[in-house]
């Protein structure tokens, strides 16, 4: 999916999202918003139950993780909701978007 960034201006963060991502997962808000500068694979991740618009993006930081983080835009901000080490499955996913590219 091509998601357009020109439309974005920053990042909207909830201080229990960056806590718990920083807690769960020893992950920094600078290593998070870090991806979003690394060409991600993004994808729509909305469930039934949500109520605006989600996704997932997944890239690898400088430390040489592969990330996933989920989020949506809100008032022109990229707002986390979470962010993990991606799964094998997602890493692989990842790297098939990443050949696609070219």
């Amino acid at each position: 999916m091509q998601f357009d960034f020109s439309k974005v201006e920053g990042f909207d963060w909830d201080a229990g999202n960056a806590a718990k991502s920083a807690q769960k997962h020893h992950i920094t808000i600078e290593e998070t918003e870090e991806i979003f500068f690394r060409a991600p694979w993004i994808h729509v991740d909305t469930r039934p139950t949500d109520k605006e618009a989600r996704f997932a993006a997944i890239a690898q930081s400088e430390t040489g993780r592969v990330l996933r983080v989920i989020f949506t835009v809100r008032n022109r901000k990229i707002r986390p909701i979470s962010a993990r080490p991606a799964s094998r499955k997602e890493r692989l996913a990842y790297e098939k978007a990443l050949r696609e590219r070219g």
